[in-house]
């Protein structure tokens, strides 16, 4: 669809053959990006610093099935250099109101590092995506791409969810999409929505989205994952997780379940990613000291959590940064 449409991405071919793919591999520099062709719960995403490594994942996904029919056919990329953010726009098939850009943290550890996760954190607006960068993502993704849409007959209603990398130059390239709000980027970006999303959201299903104008508290929010341990493996479940019952009544401060289950009056961790500590701030260093705070009064058995949230935001905004680093 990118190359039809003239969207600027990665080179990429698709591969069902283990020896053809090697045979491709070797006539591309490293690093790789390999990807199972199916849903994989954001863990289907490789990337590998040699040859060595891509061969591995390339076994791994076409012949020991490790995702299972989702890696019967993969996908191998070229490497995007940059920084990533998530850029949302609500649509009607025809016209689009945009909404402020976030920034995901994929990798498990902090100062991205460790295997690549559904996410591990976000915050928005990302300082990133300035003016600047964000008139080219409208103007060479997404019109585009709805106008591409369009035209192959399946005019696009719904969230369009653009994964950017952003290179040293300010160009985007589209990293993926998807036609939802993002995981954990949503928790951030509608706690910065001061209009009701219903209207939004029905005035695109109506075709009348430009007739809606959102209005957008002013300030920063932020997102920070807390994870079971073994998370993006199999992960240690079933331990009570203390401290959710004293947290403040606030509506700048949000716990959102993702992997609990209640037992025995008590709850639980039941998943990967289990909680979603959000927290909005009169700028980003603020929203950041306020979720670790949260942060800091939950836990369970083995739980983990990056520490550097925000960290890349912060360096490029530094009029929102604390007197004193809150995560590092």
């Amino acid at each position: 669809f990118m190359r039809r449409h003239g969207i600027p991405t990665a080179p990429h071919h698709a591969f069902a053959d283990l020896e053809a793919a090697r045979r491709y591999l070797a006539t591309q520099p490293a690093p790789y990006v390999i990807k199972a062709d199916g849903l994989a719960a954001g863990k289907g995403v490789l990337i590998c610093a040699t040859r060595e490594e891509a061969e591995q994942g390339l076994r791994a996904m076409l012949v020991d099935k490790a995702f299972g029919a989702s890696g019967e056919q993969v996908v191998i990329e070229g490497f995007l250099r940059g920084e990533e953010a998530s850029y949302f726009a609500i649509c009607d098939g025809t016209d689009f109101v945009p909404c402020p850009a976030a920034q995901d943290h994929k990798p498990l550890g902090d100062l991205d590092r460790g295997p690549n996760t559904g996410g591990m954190g976000a915050y928005c607006p990302a300082p990133l995506v300035t003016p600047a960068v964000e008139r080219r993502v409208i103007e060479r993704i997404v019109r585009p791409t709805l106008a591409g849409m369009a035209a192959e007959g399946h005019p696009f209603q719904g969230v369009l969810y653009v994964g950017l990398m952003i290179d040293d130059a300010d160009v985007p390239h589209v990293v993926e999409y998807n036609c939802r709000f993002g995981d954990p980027e949503c928790q951030p970006l509608l706690m910065l929505l001061a209009s009701d999303l219903a209207e939004l959201l029905e005035a695109a299903a109506d075709g009348q989205v430009s007739r809606v104008q959102p209005r957008w508290r002013t300030g920063a929010a932020a997102c920070i994952v807390m994870a079971s341990g073994g998370y993006p493996g199999p992960c240690e479940q079933g331990f009570p997780i203390h401290g959710l019952e004293a947290l403040p009544d606030s509506p700048d401060c949000r716990v959102f379940h993702a992997g609990t289950a209640r037992r025995n009056g008590d709850w639980v961790n039941h998943g990967g990613r289990v909680l979603g500590v959000t927290a909005w701030g009169a700028d980003l260093g603020a929203a950041l000291a306020a979720g670790y705070r949260l942060v800091s009064r939950v836990g369970w058995q083995g739980a983990i959590y990056r520490k550097d949230i925000g960290l890349k935001g912060l360096k490029r905004d530094p009029g929102g940064r604390p007197a004193t680093n809150v995560a590092l």
